[in-house]
């Protein structure tokens, strides 16, 4: 009795994806919007705040690299050495200070952008060509002033340059904050993978690798309107 009721309700199950567990669901994408929007939302959140955070760190630690050679190894150093630790290893440092809280992920990611970041920057003002900066002092302008108003114009397109492989690297890295429960899309990776569930594993996947492409081209862009004299080069 038990068999026939087993192979009556089997009979009665609906065939679609997420019954055949395939890989590409739209089905999945339908009845799980909200999840996928909420992951989404956070996985935007510690991207955007640690690529803020790491960029008001690193454009002080590049002057500092570019003006005061002594300083250049020991910056340089530092944050390469930041950028090996292991992620597992920069949480539970973190933790005691942070908590399971995405405070943890965003400050991890923000020190990783660091390394990328501050070379890139290093690069475009150490690309700067001596005889304008003479140029600029020949015409009155101070140390800082040649800095902000020549210096780092024409540094900008290497300093764009870093930000979008730290913006898609830093995507990328997110998902590690699964770890503690705050891995934004990573979370759903995570699950998916434990659980053998294909359509969440293949649709966190891809719009992580969606929103790196967008991240790219929107600073792609951003960079393409900051530097109109480039354009007109080309």
């Amino acid at each position: 009795m038990s068999l026939i009721a087993a192979g009556v309700h089997s009979a009665t199950l609906p065939d679609n994806c997420l019954v055949r567990n395939d890989w590409v669901c739209p089905l999945y994408v339908e009845t799980r919007s909200d999840v996928l929007l909420q992951a989404l939302g956070q996985h935007l959140y510690l991207v955007l705040v640690s690529l803020l955070a790491g960029a008001v760190l690193a454009v002080p630690l590049a002057v500092l690299a570019h003006r005061v050679k002594r300083a250049r190894g020991l910056t340089l150093g530092v944050t390469t050495v930041i950028y090996t630790i292991p992620s597992l290893a920069l949480f539970i440092l973190l933790l005691p200070m942070t908590g399971l809280t995405s405070t943890t992920v965003v400050v991890a990611l923000a020190l990783y952008s660091l390394t990328i970041l501050v070379r890139n920057i290093l690069v475009g003002l150490d690309g700067v060509d001596p005889e304008v900066r003479d140029a600029a002092a020949g015409m009155g302008l101070s140390s800082w002033r040649t800095l902000w108003r020549v210096e780092a114009p024409l540094a900008l397109p290497s300093a764009m340059a870093g930000l979008r492989v730290a913006a898609v690297s830093t995507v990328a890295l997110a998902t590690v904050g699964a770890i503690i429960g705050q891995g934004g899309l990573g979370n759903l990776i995570t699950t998916g993978y434990s659980s053998n569930f294909n359509a969440q594993v293949l649709t966190a996947s891809l719009l992580c690798v969606v929103m790196a492409v967008v991240f790219d081209l929107l600073l792609l862009g951003a960079q393409r309107l900051a530097t109109p004299w480039r354009r007109g080069r080309s």
